[in-house]
């Protein structure tokens, strides 16, 4: 699950992590009086606005502005809501901006990367830092990937003060403010351990002509997994930031996700489902989705699963490939029967069963008077949905 911008800051603080002044707004008219606290006599002399939503390369899109008056506030905030931004992230289609961040400026003496994730093949946590801030890391990585320095944590004890100092010291932090760096990094290591976090990204952290350490950006994610024992961060979630399909899905406990092609596939397991997909792709077509709907289906997640399926315009054929392991096949085929004949479906329907209680299920689906076009093999139904649409 990700959050926004301003989420990941709030969460941050709580660990001690430095971040800007900041307030969230939904108008101009509210952006104009958050800017009130951080702009005028006694104050600082400029702001920043900044789009809040699901992406990055936001300040490329042009989604990030500074500001030096409270009208000019307004104006900004009023040109971003409401936009559709465009950014390498979110694809041609964009995102639809819905609230604005303003925040203090500050006086960026450096700009530097920071980052945590899961390194699977140590089974640790790992801390990258990059001299590098405000680049994309994995741009980074591919042109200069010597510029990535990175320490891997022990999660018997944690981070600990020494890989904190050598981290500083290798990104050219001023000795006199290492402390104030490992202070930094311990509180983001505490934040994504205690939160259940999948990645936390600060690009850029930056060092301030004021000898401050601050998150001036902050990405985080969760893993799904552990939310329920986060209900506060849970609550965070902005349904508006994701594919509507995928939140249905979510609802039925399906794993579905959205793509571009024209064959839809309903699949049980994801190693299937992954297979299912390349030989779609092997026989000449293309997925419209990868949709997993576990290994014990019953008929409410199948009709879900037809549903959600067949609301993508783009659907020219449905493809459902089963293997009947924990389930039976004669079961499975009783979901699609009532899923289809419920549901509706008018477009090509290619239906593969293997496994336990195959040749009832064969016999059910031959016997259902639905046109539905049967295969024995994962490659021969692959071909057969895709030569249902030529």
């Amino acid at each position: 699950m990700n959050i926004h911008e301003y989420q990941a800051k709030q969460i941050l603080a709580k660990y001690g992590v430095a971040v800007p002044k900041s307030k969230i707004a939904f108008t101009p008219a509210e952006a104009e009086e958050a800017s009130k606290e951080f702009l005028g006599e006694g104050k600082g002399s400029v702001c920043v606005v900044k789009a809040q939503i699901h992406a990055g390369g936001r300040g490329k899109a042009g989604g990030v502005k500074l500001a030096r008056s409270h009208e000019e506030v307004g104006q900004i905030a009023k040109e971003l809501l409401g936009k559709v931004l465009v950014t390498h992230q979110t694809g041609p289609q964009g995102k639809e901006v819905k609230k604005v961040l303003v925040e203090e400026g500050c006086q960026i003496e450096k700009e530097l990367y920071l980052g945590l994730v899961v390194d699977r093949s140590t089974n640790k946590v790992v801390l990258m830092a990059s001299t590098e801030g405000g680049m994309e890391i994995e741009e980074v990585a591919a042109r200069t990937p010597e510029k990535i320095i990175k320490e891997f944590v022990d999660p018997a004890v944690g981070l600990i003060p020494f890989q904190g100092r050598k981290l500083a010291f290798k990104l050219g932090i001023d000795k006199s403010l290492v402390g104030k760096a490992v202070k930094f990094m311990t509180g983001l290591y505490n934040a994504f351990i205690c939160s259940d976090c999948s990645m936390a990204e600060i690009n850029p952290l930056v060092v301030t002509k004021g000898g401050e350490i601050i998150a001036l950006d902050a990405k985080i994610s969760f893993d799904d997994n552990a939310l329920f024992r986060h209900k506060e961060i849970e609550g965070m979630r902005d349904l508006d930031e994701e594919d509507p399909k995928e939140v249905a899905a979510s609802r039925f406990n399906l794993n579905y996700i959205s793509l571009d092609g024209s064959i839809g596939c309903m699949v049980n397991g994801a190693g299937l489902a992954m297979a299912t997909m390349d030989m779609i792709k092997l026989s000449g077509g293309s997925p419209a989705n990868f949709l997993d709907v576990g290994g014990g289906a019953g008929k409410e997640q199948v009709t879900a699963a037809f549903k959600l399926i067949m609301s993508d315009p783009n659907v020219k054929a449905l493809l459902v490939n089963i293997f009947g392991g924990i389930m039976r096949c004669d079961i499975i085929a009783e979901g699609i029967i009532a899923a289809a004949k419920d549901v509706g479906v008018n477009v090509p329907l290619v239906v593969r069963l293997q496994g336990t209680n195959v040749d009832q299920g064969r016999k059910l689906l031959a016997s259902s008077g639905l046109n539905i076009i049967t295969a024995e093999k994962m490659d021969e139904a692959a071909q057969k949905a895709v030569a249902s649409i030529k």
